[in-house]
């Protein structure tokens, strides 16, 4: 039988019944009143990046998040450019398999998983080789919950003259991004993640001029982004069968985040709730694998209890019988879990898995 559990990961995550219940409702695609959701939906996002439509526009694109990267990264690097990937998580490798599939010129820089790309790295990457014309990089790394310096390192390379892209999928709506600001040319988001819609479309925010030069680079049919923005552009049309219920539902999460104050709000509990679950946890004798200077406000690593006699398969049955899935460690040595605190998670859903948690630690006590 199933049993409903509130979700403590970076997305798909836990959503209110008013978001679930707009998915009670069918919908035609070619529908004018749903053409005209798209396109209010397009605006909003623009907002919520500080974006006007005279300089960018919004491009909403089938699939998850990744489809939404690969979108990007297949339509607007052409032959004759070439990308450089900063990676430092699973998330940045993954941009590197997307470029190794469609056989994208591109050189892969990697950093250790516990820090920020190294900017001097970065510009002495750009200077030596001078036919890099692209950079992609991962705001917010889920791998162990590091929040990149996009800032410095989006200043390093628009000085360099080179075209940014951002994924930001589980950090846009969560973290404030000024993206006319930093000189973002492309950023990558997902519904289900901190505008709290559910999964089945991804989103890009473009700068219209890069986009515009995008034409005819695109090596998939599909994930086209120029095709998709000029048709979408149009009358608020979908190329292809778009996920009608996870857009419905994508309108009213950002209704909701409105309603809690936008995204100064929402980052402010996503931040609470983060401080929070790592004073109980430390208080448990978990700790962040991350230094506070490092960590962002989205999901957290936490190492095992010196000694612990447990497996995370036992932890999670644990944890999920009394309501809450947590999420097993990811790319490290070291034995670790994760815990996202965005979604519908407020203060008492963090006090609960830390009760939980300790009791856990009680029936599993370590080796002294």
């Amino acid at each position: 039988m199933f049993h409903p559990y509130k979700l403590l990961t970076p997305g798909p995550l836990t959503t209110t019944d008013t978001v679930k219940r707009e998915m009670l409702f069918d919908h035609c695609t070619w529908d004018d009143d749903y053409k005209r959701i798209t396109q209010r939906i397009r605006k909003r996002l623009l907002a919520l990046a500080h974006a006007s439509e005279a300089t960018h526009t919004a491009v909403l694109m089938q699939g998850s998040g990744t489809f939404g990267v690969e979108a990007v990264l297949t339509s607007v690097v052409g032959p004759e450019d070439k990308l450089l990937i900063l990676a430092n998580g699973a998330y940045g490798e993954r941009m590197g398999d997307i470029a190794r599939h469609a056989a994208l010129p591109h050189t892969l820089l990697s950093f250790p998983l516990e820090h920020s790309p190294d900017p001097d790295r970065v510009a002495q990457a750009l200077r030596e080789d001078p036919t890099l014309t692209h950079v992609a990089l991962v705001h917010s790394e889920t791998t162990t919950g590091i929040l990149n310096d996009l800032p410095t390192l989006a200043r390093v390379i628009k000085e360099a003259g080179k075209t940014l892209i951002v994924d930001a999928m589980s950090s846009f709506a969560g973290v404030d991004i000024d993206v006319p600001t930093l000189g973002i040319d492309f950023i990558v988001s997902s519904a289900n993640k901190c505008i709290q819609g559910v999964p089945g479309f991804s989103f890009v925010i473009c700068d219209r001029r890069k986009l515009e030069a995008s034409k005819g680079k695109a090596r998939s049919l599909a994930l086209d982004l120029y095709d998709q923005w000029k048709g979408m552009d149009k009358d608020g049309k979908w190329r292809f069968t778009s996920p009608t219920h996870a857009v419905l539902a994508f309108a009213k999460a950002l209704d909701e985040l409105d309603d809690e104050g936008g995204i100064p709000a929402r980052a402010a509990r996503y931040r609470a709730n983060n401080r929070l679950l790592i004073r109980k946890l430390t208080d448990l004798g978990f700790r962040p694998l991350l230094a506070p200077a490092e960590q962002g406000p989205i999901i957290t690593t936490f190492l095992y209890p010196e000694g612990h006699t447990f497996a995370f398969q036992e932890m999670y049955a644990y944890v999920k019988s009394r309501g809450y899935a947590i999420y097993p460690g990811k790319l490290l040595d070291a034995d670790t879990f994760r815990l996202g605190n965005i979604g519908e998670i407020y203060e008492a859903d963090i006090l609960n898995v830390a009760s939980i948690l300790s009791d856990f630690l009680t029936d599993h006590p370590s080796e002294k």
